[in-house]
């Protein structure tokens, strides 16, 4: 696994950390998502979800603040209760705080049937789980989604903001999806930010909690520190 800081730029802190599922040849997700079929979806995201936490606490995140922020595969989860025994389980072992992880689900993902998704971000957020909707505008499901149920957090999707200083629709996109958000109480993350111009433009419009390779590359079996534009943080703060 890698971990990616998701940075709190009001305090410089880090918020989280995105595990990013990485192959024993530091093959990326997408390379090992090509593998997953019907057959072993279940045990894969199974595997990913105790390697995630696993590997935060060998990393050192109970030193920290953060949480941690693992993907999941909602297509994966045949009952939520089920199937979230095995994550309660690795959690208490490892000593990780059950209000410490979120979950995310992208969009992009092909589901079968919205309202098991709802079921299982409703199973999640009751336990105390953080849930959150990745790559939100990627897919064209977005807004569908919000209007069945909603999440602790939604993740911008690095095309929507990827230029967004010289793009007017972006930024008018981007600007109505945060009204939407904050008068629904869901917490913004941008995601995939590259420049300081981006990052610039997404703070002015009132976004805090900010991740990319501006301010920290995901790291191979470490957390890794940040480094916000005039300012240097370790992981740690």
């Amino acid at each position: 696994m890698a971990f990616q800081p998701i940075v709190d730029v009001e305090t410089g802190h880090v918020f989280a950390f995105e595990a990013l599922v990485r192959g024993s040849n530091g093959e990326g997700a997408a390379h090992l998502l090509a593998g997953v079929t019907s057959e072993n979806r279940y045990a894969f995201d199974q595997r990913c979800r105790v390697a995630a936490i696993e590997g935060a606490v060998a990393a050192g995140i109970l030193d920290t603040g953060a949480k941690l922020s693992i993907n999941f595969l909602p297509n994966a989860v045949y009952s939520p209760a089920a199937c979230i025994q095995l994550t309660l389980k690795t959690a208490r072992a490892t000593g990780l705080p059950i209000d410490r992880l979120i979950f995310e689900f992208t969009e992009n993902e092909e589901m079968i049937d919205t309202d098991h998704v709802k079921n299982i971000v409703e199973t999640y957020r009751k336990m105390g789980f953080g849930t959150a909707i990745d790559d939100f505008g990627a897919g064209h499901a977005g807004l569908g989604l919000l209007a069945k149920f909603q999440t602790d957090y939604i993740k911008l999707d690095m095309e929507l903001v990827r230029g967004i200083e010289a793009s007017l629709p972006r930024r008018m996109i981007v600007e109505g999806v945060i009204r939407i958000a904050h008068s629904l109480g869901i917490v913004i993350i941008a995601e995939g930010i590259e420049t300081i111009a981006e990052y610039d433009i997404l703070r002015a419009m009132g976004v805090r909690y900010i991740q990319g390779y501006l301010l920290a590359r995901p790291g191979f079996k470490c957390l890794p520190g940040v480094n916000l534009p005039g300012r240097s943080f370790a992981a740690f703060a």
